[in-house]
């Protein structure tokens, strides 16, 4: 039961996606600058996380130990700041359908790569036929959403 309800947050995770791709294009035609609307969006969302944050574990809890782990695990929101300034870019030059193929392709590349090699602590599933078969069908798909 538990995985339903996990794949259900999957499922509207993934329709918000080009919801926002979409707000944020438009949002930068408003302010004519994909840098602005990428930094409204990200402050925005700094806000109502800082809202949640408060609201739900009660309050700001940064332990010392924190700034003692590797320096890489600052680089999400630079990944995060990245991929909306992208998505504002390409929106009106690709549309929505074509710049979600080509990050979908992106994503289930990159996830495949970690995967594999148990990057970044995730655990290790190697790669198979059957995986890159998946991964084939997606770029096909990737091919019949641009052409068409």
């Amino acid at each position: 039961m538990i995985w339903f309800f996990l794949a259900v947050f999957a499922l509207l995770a993934g329709m918000a996606l080009p919801t926002q791709f979409s707000i944020n294009a438009v949002l930068r035609s408003q302010v004519v600058s994909p840098y602005l609307a990428s930094l409204i969006s990200f402050f925005i969302g700094t806000f109502v996380l800082l809202v949640v944050t408060l609201t739900l574990d009660k309050g700001l809890k940064i332990h010392k130990e924190l700034f003692q782990q590797p320096w890489w695990i600052w680089t999400g929101g630079v990944l995060g700041a990245f991929y909306v300034l992208a998505t504002i870019v390409l929106i009106p030059k690709l549309g929505a359908a074509n710049t979600i193929a080509y990050i979908l392709a992106g994503q289930i590349f990159m996830s495949i790569v970690i995967d594999h090699f148990g990057l970044i602590h995730v655990p290790v599933h190697e790669i198979s036929l059957p995986r890159i078969g998946g991964a084939i069908l997606i770029a096909a798909g990737v091919i019949l959403v641009q052409k068409f």
